[in-house]
């Protein structure tokens, strides 16, 4: 009984929350546009799927994945699982950063709004840019940063520190990357932080810091949004620039064959 109640509430949320962008898009349709909307009752039954389904998506995150990422974080560096008593340095807490490499990896790799950016990345570049290599590049960099946003939470060390040198190495790399990609490993890092991957990735953030002695959840907790934003600029460009130094070797190759 008490989950359906709090189903209710939070559909109740979910629409007042959804109104606005309801009354954006058929204000603009009807007043300014003057048109009708074609097959507006597939639209209707759309809108309200999408309700429900954010209800739902809701729901889960407060009854599933939000405990379950905070425990994971409070099971992973109790100290009878690290093997220690006191002191714990943070090389101790190697299981911690592989955790939150694997789970950045598999959120990532499940991420629906990098799959349909891979998708049109793809149409557009005639084939070019592979889905596939195109998503495993950027769960790399999302695994990479948010085990390094890990490792920051356990040390305490500032998080600009980090994120200043990330970017500096993101300026650096747009100088000599592939001009096509550029504009594509930038908004990588923007599709990774949707659906899948925030939920888990801040509860991850918020129970090292709860769990790990001297830290605040809301300052230490928070930024590992950051490092999964950050990091995938750098291996796309990173894979960019690996594919065109590949290309020139082949192409090298095949001139010296030629001319032999």
């Amino acid at each position: 009984m008490e989950l359906i109640t709090e189903l209710f509430f939070t559909l109740l949320a979910t629409g007042a929350d959804v109104v606005p962008i309801i009354a954006v898009l058929f204000g603009f349709q009807y007043l300014v546009l003057r048109q009708r909307l074609p097959e507006l009752g597939q639209k209707l039954l759309g809108l309200g799927c999408v309700i429900v389904g954010l209800t739902l998506f809701l729901v889960g995150l407060e009854k599933a994945l939000f405990p379950l990422g905070e425990m994971m974080a409070s099971q992973l560096t109790a100290p009878e699982f690290l093997g220690i008593t006191d002191n714990a340095q943070w090389w101790h807490y190697y299981w911690v950063y592989l955790f939150a490499f694997a789970i950045g990896f598999a959120t990532t790799i499940a991420e629906p709004s990098l799959i349909a950016v891979a998708i049109k990345a793809a149409e557009v570049s005639a084939g070019g840019i592979k889905p596939w290599g195109l998503r495993i590049a950027v769960a790399i960099g999302v695994a990479c940063g948010i085990s390094l946003g890990a490792y920051r939470i356990v040390v305490g060390d500032p998080l600009h520190w980090y994120i200043l040198s990330g970017y500096f190495v993101v300026v650096v790399q747009t100088q000599f990357a592939p001009k096509m990609i550029i504009p594509l490993a930038y908004d990588s890092g923007g599709v990774t932080t949707s659906t899948v991957t925030v939920p888990l990735v801040a509860a991850l953030g918020l129970g090292l810091a709860t769990v790990i002695p001297g830290r605040s959840p809301l300052l230490d907790g928070f930024g590992l949004i950051a490092f999964a934003s950050l990091f995938p600029i750098i291996t796309v460009m990173g894979y960019a620039q690996l594919s065109a130094w590949q290309t020139r070797r082949q192409e090298s190759r095949g001139e010296q064959c030629a001319s032999n």
